[in-house]
């Protein structure tokens, strides 16, 4: 990728027409779902059954006649079909790396000529001389080692992090002269908060200017916060692991995020799988347009936004969403991760002793939390010990470690009741 004239865009899609982007995706659509069709036996499944011929898919008008695949399908597919579930395009041999995310799913990835994320944090003003600390997991997910890429493509120096530690982030962070920050927002308020209690003052000892948050909502407080109270400059990007990469990313104007050309993006009625115009809320379904790895064709991610075609002063002529709304399904989004609710099931009744079950999803003190409330059929259980080994299954299936466990009497829960509840604002 090229940087453009003014050392403004990070190549020369950013500023595309509107006609000459309406070609651009559907020209590559159209080769996408060829090739897909071809080399993944998934995909050719998924139209052979819809009546779909990969030629009836000319433009992103008709992608809406291939049914759309759900996390859970994904799921089901890879168990059906181990490991990649038939949505595997090249010899396994070939695939560079293959990544875990909860389910588990498999994600296999080739890098070769594609920078998923490095617009976004060009457009974050990551540049060379930034001393970046990166503060997601290199573990098993994507997020570590694709962002570390994506920060050493605008030049930037990376501080190998990942999560937790936070006095060593601290230290850090203060004995590098750490500029930049990418993680959630939430962490970066625990870091700061940290700082303080060990006698920092954060303005004057700390060199930290910018931060690229992900993961998780960033609310309009907490910006506030971090902009004005600490004069870090901040970015949102939002990016869904099983496609491969960031789907859309803040510019300067941080109005709307700007949608990734290499990335159809749709947004559709839930039920029906039907495209909805700008400016109204549905679903964000998304298709790769420039992998060749991982045949990935209209992929629900649960998130509910909208589009917005107005023109952005930036100069950036995408769409832009106008930010996440809430979930559609059963799968939330917590702390960074999506907790499934048919996999916390499975990981919580496999316990003999439980009735019922249901997590409660909060937020405290910009941290997002978990509390698992649980009936039980046998009430002389040794609750300390059920408790232990439940979390720690919990924690095994879902990534994620629940705050607190409380057993409640029976008829406490409904029968019917939604096994997770977010009940988080953002404000």
């Amino acid at each position: 990728m090229a940087v453009g004239k003014q050392d403004e865009f990070f190549d020369e899609l950013e500023v595309m027409s509107p006609q000459a982007r309406e070609k651009y995706q559907d020209q590559h659509l159209a080769q996408t779902i060829k090739y897909a069709y071809q080399h993944a036996p998934a995909v050719k499944a998924i139209c052979d059954k819809a009546g779909v011929k990969p030629e009836q898919i000319s433009s992103v008008k008709y992608l809406e006649k291939i049914p759309i695949t759900r996390k859970t399908d994904l799921i089901e597919l890879q168990r059906a079909n181990p490991p990649h579930g038939g949505f595997l395009m090249l010899p396994p041999e070939d695939v560079e790396r293959v990544f875990l995310s909860p389910g588990p799913i498999y994600e296999p990835l080739h890098t070769a000529g594609i920078k998923w994320f490095a617009k976004s944090f060009w457009a974050a003003g990551f540049r060379k001389g930034d001393i970046v600390v990166n503060t997601f997991t290199y573990h098993m997910s994507p997020a570590g080692i694709l962002f570390h890429e994506a920060i050493r493509d605008c030049g930037a120096t990376v501080v190998v992090m990942g999560t937790g530690n936070t006095d060593i982030q601290v230290k850090t962070m203060l004995e590098l002269k750490v500029t930049g920050f990418v993680g959630t927002p939430s962490f970066l308020a625990t870091v700061i908060k940290r700082a303080e209690e060990l006698g920092h003052d954060f303005n004057r000892d700390f060199a930290l200017r910018r931060a690229w948050f992900t993961g998780e909502m960033l609310a309009p407080s907490l910006r506030k916060t971090f902009e004005e109270t600490y004069y870090i400059s901040t970015a949102q990007a939002y990016a869904v692991t099983e496609p491969g990469g960031a789907l859309a990313y803040e510019c300067r104007e941080k109005s709307g995020m700007h949608l990734m050309d290499e990335y159809i993006v749709e947004i559709v009625d839930h039920q029906t799988g039907k495209q909805l115009p700008p400016g109204e809320i549905g679903e964000i379904v998304v298709t790769p347009v420039h992998n060749r790895t991982w045949g990935l064709i209209r992929f629900g991610t649960g998130d509910m936004s909208s589009i917005t075609a107005a023109p952005c002063p930036c100069g950036r002529t995408a769409h832009r969403l106008t930010g996440i709304v809430g979930r559609t399904g059963d799968a939330i989004k917590v702390r960074g991760m999506f907790i499934v609710s048919r996999q916390a099931e499975q990981a919580i009744m496999s316990f003999e002793p439980v009735s019922r079950f249901q997590i409660m999803v909060t937020r405290r003190e910009n941290r997002d939390e978990m509390a698992l409330k649980l009936e039980l059929k046998d009430e002389s259980v040794d609750r300390n010990k059920l408790a232990d080994d439940l979390n720690k299954k919990f924690q095994d299936a879902c990534r994620l470690k629940l705050d607190r466990i409380a057993f409640v009497p029976r008829g406490t829960i409904p029968e019917q009741a939604q096994k997770i509840v977010d009940e988080r604002r953002w404000e």
